[in-house]
C-alpha cells in the first residue's frame, strides 16, 4: 500500500499538482472496496523496485462489457515501456474476462494523447475538475440565488441526511440516484448504471473506509412525497478543510424548478454550519456539461485542470494478446 501510493502521488505531483496529497488510508479504503465497482486489483510493473501502479475496475451491476483501466508510471521511470507492459497486461486480462471494450484516463497532456494513439485509443470525452474555494464565496449573491430559487421550488422541502439513508426509503433513493444516467457521456460506450439498495450501502461502505464523512441533501415533493433530487458532498474527516462534490441530479420529472442550484445552496448553507473548517470542493463534469458547469460557475468554481478518457473496442482490434 505504501509503495503503491508513493508510486501514485509522484506522479500527481508532476503531472497534477492541484490535487491534494494522495494519503496510505485512501488507498487502502479504495482497495478494501470500490463502491459502485468490483474490488480493485493492483498491478505492478517491476519485480524489483515499484515504478507504477494500476487499477482494474469493472462493475457487477451494468456495463459487464467494460474494463477501465488507471495506472501511470513514476516520472523517474517514465518512457522506458513500463506503461505499455502493463497496457498490454490489463487488456490482456480483459479479454481473458469476455471484456468487449476498454477505457483509461490521463489528464490532458501532450503525452497522454499520444501514448494513447499509439495504442489504438480514441479521445471519446473530456471532463474538467473545478475547485470551489470556500473563503472567496459571495454570501450576498449566495443568498440572493438561493431565496431566487426557492421561490420557483416552493412545492418541494428540502432534506438533510447526515449518515446512511434509512432503510425505509432506500429503494426510492435507488430510483432517485439513477436521474444521474442524464449526464452526458458523450462519445463513450457505456451503458445506463443500474442502481439498488445494496449498490447504495456499497457506496456509503466505501467512502466510509476512505475517511469520508458523506453528507446528502435531497429534495422531497410535498404533495406527492417523491424524491426529485439530491446533492452530495464528502468531507475528508482526517483533512477536514478538503471536500469532494459527488453527485447532483434531479429527476427528470422534476426539472425546470432550479432543484439543482437550490440543492447546492443550501448544501453550501450546511456545511459552513457544520463543517467550519472546510475550505475547498472540488467537483468533476464532463465539458459538455452546460448545464451544471453554469451552476457552479455561478457559485465560484475555478477550472484546475482537464482529463481525457480514451476507450477502445477489443473485439477485431488487430493487436495479439500481450503486444506492447
Amino acid at each position: 500500500m505504501r509503495d503503491y501510493a508513493a508510486a501514485r502521488e509522484a506522479a500527481r505531483r508532476v503531472d497534477a499538482p492541484w490535487l491534494p496529497p494522495l494519503t496510505e488510508h485512501e488507498v487502502e479504503g479504495g482497495c478494501a472496496t470500490a463502491g459502485t465497482w468490483s474490488p480493485r486489483s493492483v498491478t505492478w510493473s517491476s519485480r524489483v523496485e515499484v515504478v507504477g501502479w494500476a487499477d482494474y475496475e469493472t462493475s457487477e451491476y451494468d456495463n459487464h462489457h467494460l474494463a477501465w483501466l488507471r495506472f501511470d508510471v513514476h516520472p523517474d521511470h517514465r518512457r522506458r515501456g513500463h506503461g505499455s507492459e502493463v497496457l498490454a497486461a490489463l487488456t490482456s486480462r480483459a479479454r481473458a474476462e469476455g471484456r468487449t471494450s476498454i477505457g483509461t484516463d490521463g489528464w490532458d497532456h501532450a503525452a497522454a494523447s499520444a501514448f494513447a494513439s499509439a495504442h489504438g485509443l480514441e479521445c471519446r470525452s473530456r471532463e474538467v475538475l473545478r475547485r470551489q474555494v470556500l473563503s472567496e464565496l459571495a454570501w450576498s449573491e449566495a443568498d440572493r440565488l438561493h431565496a431566487e430559487s426557492s421561490s420557483r421550488a416552493g412545492a418541494y422541502e428540502l432534506v438533510r441526511l447526515d449518515g446512511p439513508v434509512p432503510e425505509g426509503e432506500i429503494e426510492a433513493f435507488a430510483r432517485m440516484v439513477a436521474a444521474i444516467n442524464d449526464a452526458p457521456v458523450d462519445a463513450l460506450d457505456i451503458e445506463d448504471e443500474v442502481y439498488s439498495p445494496r449498490r447504495i450501502r456499497a457506496y456509503e461502505d466505501a467512502h466510509r473506509l476512505r475517511g469520508m464523512r458523506i453528507r446528502r441533501l435531497y429534495a422531497r415533493h410535498r404533495e406527492t412525497g417523491a424524491l426529485a433530487g439530491e446533492t452530495i458532498v464528502g468531507v475528508d474527516t482526517m483533512r477536514p478543510h478538503r471536500g469532494e462534490q459527488h453527485d447532483t441530479a434531479v429527476v427528470r420529472a422534476h426539472r425546470g424548478h432550479r432543484l439543482g442550484l437550490l440543492l447546492k445552496l443550501e448544501m453550501l448553507r450546511w456545511l459552513r454550519d457544520e463543517e467550519p473548517r472546510l475550505r475547498t470542493i472540488d467537483t468533476w463534469n464532463a465539458e459538455s456539461n452546460d448545464h451544471m458547469i453554469a451552476v457552479n460557475e455561478a457559485l465560484g468554481y475555478h477550472v484546475m485542470g482537464r482529463a481525457l478518457l480514451f476507450q477502445k473496442p477489443l473485439e477485431g482490434d488487430g493487436q495479439g494478446v500481450g503486444e506492447p
